[in-house]
């Protein structure tokens, strides 16, 4: 997994409550197992017209938000059914950070483990972070994760929060196969020991 400290990028403004999992990937694309290739599905129904056109309309598909990093949602991101393919799908985008008011559970620790830092904030602030994110081009914000904060093109920076043990694992790169593998020489002794005291295991 890639290691997060700081992020600079454009924000691209969602002030949509309730946004769901089939919201952001729908279940026709959920039969891949890759973690490559769903960023085109991205919010495939507000996307795109029924006849593969895309919608003018949309954030994602105007031309100062194509390449957004971030994304600044309305609250309760993230809700609806469990699919890790929907960090995935923001991931293959190339939108590594979420801000919102509140996240569903899963969808908040399955973004930890796929590279994704979702933020926090109050009410207020995230109107704030909606008016910097409505700027088009101008909407840079920089997200500090070892200071943790929130930096606006004014210049103006909000704080947030987040537990230890997840800023660390970001921060390094470690998912849950890179933790266990920090453990490898230990495993590795187990085994040897096992062998030789169990070899018929």
């Amino acid at each position: 997994m890639e290691k997060f400290t700081t992020l600079t990028g454009v924000a691209a403004p969602l002030p949509i409550v309730n946004v769901d999992t089939d919201m952001i990937i729908p279940k026709q694309f959920l039969k891949t197992i890759k973690r490559t290739g769903l960023g085109t599905s991205l919010f495939y129904e507000q996307r795109y017209h029924e006849d593969g056109s895309e919608n003018p309309d949309f954030v994602l598909n105007q031309p100062a938000y194509r390449d957004a990093k971030i994304l600044v949602a309305g609250d309760n991101f993230g809700c609806g059914s469990s699919r890790e393919h929907a960090p995935w799908a923001l991931k293959d985008f190339g939108i590594t950070c979420v801000i919102s008011t509140s996240f569903a559970d899963i969808f908040y620790n399955n973004c930890f483990k796929n590279g994704i830092l979702p933020i926090i904030v109050s009410a207020e602030e995230l109107e704030k972070l909606l008016d910097d994110a409505s700027r088009g081009a101008n909407a840079t914000l920089t997200v500090d994760l070892e200071r943790q904060e929130i930096k606006g093109p004014d210049g103006g920076t909000i704080r947030f929060d987040i537990d230890p043990f997840r800023k660390h694992c970001l921060i390094n790169g470690l998912d849950d196969i890179g933790l266990t593998m920090q453990k490898a020489e230990a495993i590795a002794g187990f085994e040897g020991r096992m062998g030789e005291a169990r070899p018929w295991v």
